[in-house]
């Protein structure tokens, strides 16, 4: 269900509650009734749907902001209800659109707030159809080179965005404020090589380290939307929940490096190429050929092989590794194509990729 424009023409949709659903936000000083009415014409988009996003969500919609378009191209699987906010599992088991069935939700307790979902899976693209006439972006996503996408996009039209990541008990959050803060690729110039890096399904994680990074992610949110940015923290904060410790790199004072490739040069290597490869369903054999964009390297067959043997069943065969999980068959290649059998579903296998292999 998506809520029309005028929410007082929706059927059955009940009469506005006005300041009173706000009432305790508008007594926090830093918000007020005008910090309030500024995020009641707010318009933000939310680039995925999982643990991240859908706690994201659910805090921007009681927020009382004006638009949330959320963006994801994953349905929802029962291993998601045990960290991911508000789904069920009824939407479990019939397979739901993620960004579909957290409309629903998000809905049922705010029909004030407007929310538009896209079943999409940003790349190069659709990026300006998708993001373009939105005041912020929270980044909610599970692969990399999606994010140094969202980075460009928003150098380019000098957009703020809020970077968020979890695995495991360890959580990542930032904030990118063009010509302002240091943007993602002054943080990290290139993306690791694809399966370098942990994922949710070989390292696992626990909801309180999703919970705690969305929960950062939002309050940034909100003080660039309220127009509080001299308040925005400008460092990247690590967190790590179990053992607990907390780092922050950069300072108060961090601002961009003028050599960094987006923001200095203005170059837009994400944006400007075909960010993600092809992904090709093949006739007659229920199976999905994913091939990665040319800057993703060489994979190393036998690091990846060493993250996911405990988890699922894994075969390393010169220049192929196979991996059988979650009923899909995976051939990884070394020049990081894969061959992922078991579905003719482009989604399921894009996300099955980047779940176990990594980007």
């Amino acid at each position: 269900m998506i809520p029309s424009d005028d929410p007082d023409t929706r059927p059955g949709a009940p009469e506005s509650s006005g300041p009173d659903r706000y009432s305790r936000q508008i007594l926090f000083p830093k918000i007020g009734r005008d910090g309030q009415a500024k995020l009641a014409r707010a318009r933000i988009v939310l680039v995925g749907a999982g643990a991240l996003g859908a706690t994201s969500a659910e805090l921007l919609v009681r927020s009382g902001v004006g638009t949330l378009r959320i963006i994801d191209r994953d349905v929802v699987e029962t291993s998601n209800l045990g960290r991911q906010a508000l789904y069920t599992t009824d939407d479990a088991l019939v397979g739901r659109p993620k960004a579909t069935a957290l409309t629903r939700h998000l809905a049922a307790f705010n029909p004030e707030v407007r929310c538009d979902p896209r079943v999409a899976d940003l790349s190069a693209r659709n990026a300006r159809e998708l993001l373009d006439g939105f005041d912020l972006v929270v980044d909610a996503l599970d692969n990399l080179e999606a994010r140094y996408l969202i980075n460009d996009w928003a150098i380019q039209a000098g957009v703020p965005w809020v970077y968020g990541a979890c695995v495991g008990s360890r959580g990542l959050s930032a904030v990118v404020m063009p010509g302002a803060t240091p943007c993602l690729r002054c943080l990290f110039p290139d993306p690791p090589p694809a399966g370098e890096l942990q994922t949710c399904d070989t390292a696992g994680i626990i909801a309180p380290a999703a919970t705690l990074v969305a929960s950062l992610q939002v309050a940034e949110a909100l003080k660039i939307l309220v127009g509080a940015s001299r308040d925005v923290r400008r460092t990247l904060l690590s967190v790590e929940l179990w053992p607990f410790r907390w780092i922050e790199l950069g300072g108060k004072d961090a601002s961009p490096d003028p050599n960094c490739v987006a923001c200095g040069q203005r170059k837009f290597e994400f944006l400007d190429s075909p960010q993600r490869g092809a992904v090709q369903v093949l006739c007659g054999r229920d199976s999905v050929q994913i091939v990665p964009s040319e800057r993703s390297g060489v994979v190393n067959l036998e690091a990846v092989r060493a993250r996911v043997r405990t988890l699922y069943s894994t075969k390393l065969m010169e220049e192929v590794l196979r991996i059988e999980a979650q009923g899909l068959r995976i051939t990884l290649f070394r020049d990081g194509r894969a061959l992922v059998g078991g579905t003719s579903d482009a989604s399921v296998a894009r996300s099955a990729y980047d779940r176990i292999v990594g980007s």
